[in-house]
């Protein structure tokens, strides 16, 4: 899948890659999910911004929350980042869902540096989103992936134990996905109210 790379040549790239605006991520940001699109102000993810995904266990179904996305900006040209995750992508599974693996990048980074490497990435304009999975994480460090997601235009995503949900977030959107019952719950909301009901995660029982 285009495997392990340097944040340096991650980086480098955007020296070299002239032709891309610097306005991709302005407007509708469609996660995949009609219901979900519906309950969230601005129909999507909130564009050049981060969003938290809160898991009640890593594997409980956030690659189905956001593969309907990644598959959309790697299949229009747009590189993914993966920044430490838990587990090697499978990626039979990354292709099935529809995600272009040679638009998909692995970056690993030790525990204390993958705030660092994901606000790298989001402010070189070069991702079409950045997903990350920091061991932690405090209301200075997500403001700062904030603002590194606005400067670079790019959707950032930080997935997190769902424990953390009692803590402030300057995150534009933050979501839970429980396990028991496999459901989606919009904890918060840039530009709305979050909506009450809990959304029922699609082929999961």
């Amino acid at each position: 899948m285009g495997a392990l790379i340097s944040l340096d040549g991650l980086l480098d790239q955007q020296r070299v890659w002239k032709g891309r605006p610097q306005v991709q991520c302005k407007g509708l940001q469609p996660t995949g999910h009609a219901v979900l699109d519906s309950a969230l102000p601005g129909g999507g993810w909130p564009p050049a911004a981060l969003t938290e995904v809160l898991l009640a266990a890593e594997g409980c179904g956030e690659l189905q929350l956001l593969w309907p996305s990644l598959a959309r900006l790697t299949t229009s040209g747009e590189r993914v980042v993966l920044i430490a995750p838990p587990f090697i992508p499978y990626a039979p599974a990354w292709q099935a869902a529809g995600v272009d693996l040679q638009q998909l990048a692995l970056v690993e980074a030790a525990a204390d540096e993958v705030l660092w490497a994901a606000e790298q990435c989001l402010r070189s304009g070069s991702c079409g989103a950045v997903l990350c999975w920091p061991h932690k994480a405090d209301d200075r460090a997500l403001r700062r992936l904030q603002v590194a997601a606005e400067s670079g235009q790019t959707l950032a995503f930080a997935l997190r134990p769902l424990q953390v949900a009692l803590n402030p977030s300057p995150a534009a959107l933050r979501i839970a996905v429980d396990a028991r019952p496999a459901q989606w719950r919009v904890l918060k909301c840039r530009g709305g109210l979050a909506p009450a009901a809990p959304i029922a995660c699609p082929g999961r029982g």
